[in-house]
């Protein structure tokens, strides 16, 4: 428990208005700009890895710009769509099942991130056989570019005081305007830290540094396997939903759980990689071959 000391030495929360803009009825929130700055600065950086012929050396990048613009809105549904079908199930089914109407209201909030994964991955897997390249090789794209919206949609958590960490007593600790009166971790920075910007330097080393996009999955495996391991240790620091609370003792949480499996996957994901090309079909990888050919 903090002591009085610390309680009186605690940071004081920056006051930051949620609503960024309000004009009339019409109200712009940081979390809206978070999402919006996640996807144009994921989108411009993915195009930008499909563009660059170094980072696919020996191979040719299966995926064309155009065809990043096109899954852009099939990721939009997936992420939308499995991330409410998760929180559902994972994390107040019971409500849900009591009040069937509810479940479409995302506007309310509720959005899990392991079920908007999960969306999104079916999205690609999709989008990939209808193209004819490896559903893999669009997971390595993605999965660089999405440490974007990680980044800054935990910033937003933390300007919206919500998703903070657990009572604490170490210098850096905030009182939450929503969290009580003692001071607690700023855990969405900490996920902000791990899942946004230090995944982020470790999957471009990978694609710039060390050429893995020439393996599919191996990129896309150390996103699943990194995200797994930065969860998990948040979740130690970061106070688990009201509703559900601690699973085991004071320290499993339905974050941990749910995160376990990503190491397991995402092992596997690297393991295999050496095994697979960049194209789902022969017909493609002969078609970008001969456009290649003729840029020359």
């Amino acid at each position: 428990m903090p002591s009085t000391a610390l309680i009186m030495t605690a940071l004081t929360f920056p006051s930051i208005d949620p609503v960024l803009i309000q004009i009339g009825p019409f109200a712009v929130h940081w979390y809206g700009v978070a999402y919006v700055a996640g996807i144009l600065l994921g989108w411009w950086f993915a195009r930008h890895v499909v563009r660059t012929a170094a980072y696919w050396v020996p191979h040719a990048s299966p995926i064309q710009q155009e065809e990043l613009d096109d899954f852009l809105t099939w990721a939009v549904i997936g992420i939308i769509a499995g991330g409410r079908i998760g929180y559902v199930l994972f994390y107040n089914l019971s409500y849900y099942l009591a009040n069937p109407l509810s479940i479409p209201a995302v506007w309310d909030g509720g959005m899990s991130f392991h079920g908007g994964a999960f969306g999104a991955i079916v999205a690609m897997v999709l989008f990939a056989r209808s193209r004819g390249f490896s559903a893999f090789s669009l997971l390595d794209v993605v999965a660089a570019a999405s440490c974007f919206g990680l980044f800054f949609g935990r910033i937003a958590n933390f300007i919206n005081s919500e998703l903070w960490g657990r009572t604490a007593d170490v210098p850096w600790a905030f009182i939450f305007p929503t969290g009580g009166p003692l001071p607690r971790h700023p855990s969405q920075l900490y996920e902000a830290g791990l899942e946004g910007l230090l995944l982020f330097i470790v999957l471009f080393a990978l694609i710039a540094r060390a050429g893995k996009l020439a393996t599919p999955g191996f990129i896309g495996g150390a996103w699943v396997f990194g995200y797994g391991s930065a969860r998990i240790i948040v979740e130690f620091f970061r106070q688990p939903d009201a509703h559900i609370g601690y699973l085991a003792g004071n320290w499993l949480t339905m974050g941990m759980i749910l995160s376990l499996p990503m190491l397991a996957i995402g092992l596997w994901g690297m393991g295999t990689a050496s095994g697979r090309t960049p194209w789902r079909t022969a017909q493609r990888a002969k078609h970008l071959t001969s456009e290649g050919d003729d840029s020359h």
